[in-house]
């Protein structure tokens, strides 16, 4: 079960229960049947509120999470700290993936529950469309890495096939590829070649400003990885998303 920030506010306390349920059906599922292999999928927003930047692998656990999507995370803590017991117990090598905020076409653009790429990527289609005014909630200033749909897939199997460790792995760009909410609102603008005003409300929480994931393990693994060009994969999203309006998530 997964959602966009205000979601998250609303909701944390069935975030907690389903995902924790899920898990545990999940993988005690997968033990039962004898399935060798599991790749769960985690995020970023698990890591703690107070930490040092970057994060990575070793610091999931050294704090509470951001109180804004706390049941989230404690739930999906949860999958690392099962994934270490059944090896410890049975031996399975089950393990999972940190991504970043992923993004692409297929994905949810519901404009109450989607994430803030998804999301902003239909707000921009329809004040196009409508001629209407642009709103972007929060001030923009908040940092995030973004991996594209198709970049992750094509980890993802990589991790299935090759990735022999219980102990998770990020999944991202680098961090010097970190960019503003600003940029993304700017990169969908350019890539509908929306020209109306945009407007940025201060009144609405921009979550947690900043949240900056290493991607070293990733290199040392996989160093040759290419990843799609944020705007090219910014422009393929949109596209889609104007090709699939009335069959879309949302």
């Amino acid at each position: 079960m997964v959602g966009g920030l205000f979601l998250h506010l609303r909701e944390n306390l069935n975030f907690l229960r389903k995902n924790i349920a899920i898990n545990d059906n999940v993988l005690h599922t997968a033990h039962e049947f004898g399935v060798v292999k599991v790749v769960s999928c985690l995020s970023t927003c698990i890591f703690p509120d107070k930490t040092t930047y970057p994060i990575d692998e070793t610091m999931i656990h050294n704090g509470p999470p951001h109180p804004s999507n706390s049941g989230y995370a404690h739930a999906k803590r949860m999958v690392d700290v099962y994934n270490r017991a059944c090896f410890q117990q049975y031996g399975r090598k089950y393990t999972a993936i940190i991504p970043t905020n992923i993004f692409g076409p297929y994905d949810n653009f519901n404009l109450d529950d989607a994430h803030v790429l998804p999301a902003l990527v239909h707000k921009t289609f329809t004040a196009k469309r409508d001629g209407t005014a642009l709103e972007v909630c929060g001030s923009g200033r908040g940092l995030r890495q973004f991996i594209y749909s198709l970049d992750l897939a094509r980890l993802y199997l990589w991790v299935l096939r090759e990735y022999d460790e219980v102990d998770p792995i990020i999944l991202s760009v680098g961090e010097d590829e970190e960019i503003t909410i600003k940029d993304v609102v700017d990169a969908i603008v350019e890539a509908y070649e929306f020209t109306g005003p945009v407007i940025y409300d201060t009144s609405k929480s921009d979550g947690q400003l900043k949240k900056t994931a290493s991607n070293a393990k990733l290199r040392r693994y996989h160093p040759d990885f290419v990843f799609t060009d944020f705007k090219k994969a910014i422009k393929e999203t949109c596209d889609w998303f104007a090709a699939n309006y009335e069959s879309a998530r949302k």
